[in-house]
């Protein structure tokens, strides 16, 4: 099994966010986890590879820094694949993408909504092509937010489509299918080769899941879904229950999951498509 979309970082890490805007929401303190916890629920669902990062809005006083995903991953005895957590507002991201770069770093995790970067504005194209040139994969966050200080016209996934337009080599992954625009998702993944949208969350909302995997499905994009557990939201086995409850679904008059959905999802092997083989 691969996890692309699993968290590290600390409740340090996120300043007063969490206690201001999410914890209001979501009704607890964010707990810290080890790496000896990530292995354990990694470890347990037979997870072979994982994605991990934090977040960064500087604006908001989140930030992940890049030494602390790096000495994560080297802490875990899963196989990691660590990504830097960047804010294109800031004056030196591009000397913050090659120190990611310097330390190992394979990906870039990107947070517009509340970060309040508009993707679409090319005075970002240098580093876009920065990150294509190191052969970087770049994680979207992109749809809802709990925060009222996020702005949802900046986490839309039709952004991507512009950044792709601009960058169709650069391989990116939408996070979460852009929930609650999951239908946008698709038809973006459909139309732009080096596009994936992860599936994390997708349980979460039943009715918004099942009709984005059947989405999916009807537009013949399933070997462009990839598996993320959102952890430590969810352990990746909790992910793969949630999936298959989708799976068990059976709408009157609506299509059903095929099994074989599933089994890409928690089976299949996307390394060669995201560059990694």
């Amino acid at each position: 099994m691969i996890d692309v979309h699993t968290h590290c970082h600390l409740a340090e890490h996120w300043g007063c966010e969490w206690h201001r805007n999410w914890q209001p929401v979501y009704g607890h303190e964010y707990a810290d986890r080890t790496p000896e916890q990530y292995d354990e629920v990694m470890a347990a669902a037979g997870v072979d590879l994982a994605f991990v990062f934090g977040m960064r809005a500087t604006r908001a006083g989140v930030i992940t820094p890049n030494e602390f995903v790096e000495g994560f991953c080297a802490a875990t005895e899963t196989n990691t694949i660590g990504f830097m957590a960047l804010d294109l507002s800031d004056d030196d991201v591009l000397d913050q993408l090659a120190d990611g770069i310097a330390r190992g770093l394979r990906g870039i995790k990107l947070y517009p909504v509340l970060a309040h970067f508009d993707p679409r504005d090319t005075a970002h194209d240098e580093f876009f092509r920065a990150a294509t040139e190191a052969g970087l994969i770049v994680l979207w966050h992109m749809g809802a937010t709990p925060s009222p200080e996020g702005r949802l016209d900046l986490s839309e996934p039709l952004l991507v489509d512009d950044v792709a337009r601009r960058h169709p080599d650069l391989r990116q992954i939408i996070a979460h299918l852009g929930h609650p625009w999951q239908r946008e998702t698709v038809v973006v993944l459909r139309k732009n080769r080096n596009v994936f949208g992860d599936v994390s969350a997708a349980w979460a909302r039943p009715l918004d899941g099942f009709m984005a995997l059947a989405r999916a499905q009807e537009w013949d994009v399933v070997p462009k879904l990839l598996f993320g557990s959102d952890y430590p939201m969810w352990t990746p086995a909790e992910a793969v229950a949630g999936l298959r409850e989708l799976a068990a679904m059976r709408p009157t008059g609506l299509p059903a999951i095929a099994p074989e959905t599933i089994d890409w999802l928690v089976d299949g092997d996307p390394r060669v498509a995201l560059g990694l083989a």
